[in-house]
């Protein structure tokens, strides 16, 4: 499907051409469950390859979806997001490459034990299947998804949003044509190359029966409707409410540096810092330097009325900002009483994503780290190390905030499964 024409097909032709796709997608599956390493690594280093050869392309086809989210007047944190230049291109080359040097998850054996019957036992890694994604405006998301499904052994059907429609179909382009290199099936990595929603629909009934897990990728309306709609297993996050909360033995230089690169490195990704909280001792001695730090990097801070007295340049936070994923150069600050009244507003507001702790006591850190149950949580680093890339996994193809066997980063660990290997010479049961 050319990259330069979004098609919008009636819902009947969407219906058939994705079940067809998934099909595809079912049949290249068990291809890749039984690939070697080194098939999947020269696909991937291929595919790195044509990122890097076709790099004008790609800035071409992102040239004309920033043309359009400007006709539409997105804003500025969205724009980011959508915005491709030479070195986020080489990014994605070097990220299929970080995934490509990563052990073969496929075949591992997690556990293995003996029965008094003489039977043997493994548990081994096996691929999920067919992996759903669905995503919005970050192109580079197609190169991460694909890369991850395929060292996992996974086939993947990916669906990004019709502002990245032209992005990703020319590095969707790129993947093909490192998996054609390596001799794997075409289909091990596909796209929906619809830009209705009624392709979504199709992803959410499961493609006929396809599709083993889906991974939405994007804002609350698009998490909502896919954990609402679903009919095959999410690994999802609906929002990233991120804390950091200055502990009363934080160390004010450490924490400035930490809030202001937790708000303001980037404000769009879902490790962004969204809330402030900080504790009543540490106050008088971080407090206005924290919200200076944060005006002055061009972040707008909401704070309740000690935030407010210390600076007036700080609006009043309603009881909404305490629940707002701004993904914005905004903040919302409150001072709390204790430790612990710190670590009830998280688990009040928060969405159990990425919190961070700062703070010299190392008992104040252990607390924090047993008792908030977010899928990450940091002691004295950035909140926008939550990314799966810096936990070692070369990308990650989401944040999972379930309670599932993936959480956290969802990286080709987190997409396989297992299954039991039994070996024994005649027993049977009385």
């Amino acid at each position: 499907m050319s990259a330069a024409v979004q098609v919008r097909e009636p819902e009947a032709h969407v219906r058939a051409a994705m079940r067809s796709i998934g099909a595809d997608a079912r049949a290249a599956a068990r291809v890749l469950a039984n690939a070697s390493a080194e098939q999947k690594n020269q696909a991937l280093a291929a595919a790195a390859r044509a990122l890097r050869e076709r790099s004008a392309d790609i800035l071409a086809a992102n040239a004309r979806d920033l043309a359009e989210a400007s006709a539409k007047g997105l804003g500025p944190a969205f724009i980011d997001r959508l915005t491709l230049n030479p070195a986020r291109i080489e990014a994605m080359a070097q990220g299929l490459e970080d995934v490509a040097v990563l052990t073969d998850p496929v075949g591992r054996v997690l556990a293995a034990f003996m029965r008094p019957n003489g039977l043997r036992i493994e548990r081994v890694a096996t691929p999920l299947g067919v992996v759903g994604v669905i995503y919005e405006s970050r192109p580079n998301v197609t190169a991460d998804a694909g890369a991850l499904c395929l060292k996992s052994g996974n086939a993947v059907v990916l669906r990004g949003g019709s502002d990245s429609f032209h992005s990703s179909a020319a590095i969707h382009a790129c993947l093909v044509a490192g998996v054609k290199e390596a001799g794997l099936p075409e289909a091990a990595i596909s796209r929906a190359p619809f830009a209705s929603r009624a392709a979504v629909g199709e992803m959410l009934e499961g493609l006929g029966g396809t599709l083993d897990v889906i991974v939405p990728r994007g804002g609350g309306s698009l998490v909502e409707r896919v954990q609402r709609e679903a009919r095959v297993p999410v690994f999802a996050h609906l929002e990233g409410i991120v804390h950091v909360y200055i502990d009363r033995a934080a160390d004010l230089d450490k924490a400035r540096k930490i809030v202001v690169n937790a708000k303001m490195r980037r404000t769009g990704v879902c490790g962004a810092a969204e809330t402030l909280l900080v504790h009543r001792s540490a106050a008088p001695l971080v407090l206005l330097p924290l919200i200076e730090a944060l005006i002055g990097a061009g972040c707008a801070v909401r704070g309740d009325a000690a935030a407010r007295d210390v600076d007036p340049r700080v609006t009043a936070a309603t009881e909404e900002d305490w629940r707002t994923e701004y993904l914005d150069a905004i903040i919302a600050v409150r001072v709390v009483d204790s430790l612990e009244a710190a670590i009830d507003h998280i688990e009040t507001y928060g969405s159990h994503h990425t919190d961070c702790i700062v703070t010299e006591d190392n008992a104040a850190a252990e607390t924090f780290l047993k008792q908030i149950d977010s899928a990450i949580v940091l002691h004295n680093a950035s909140t926008q190390f939550a990314d799966g890339g810096e936990f070692g996994f070369g990308a990650e193809i989401g944040i999972a905030t379930g309670r599932m066997h993936a959480r956290g980063p969802v990286g080709v660990e987190q997409l396989c499964t297992f299954k039991y290997r039994v070996r024994g010479d005649g027993q049977t049961r009385a």
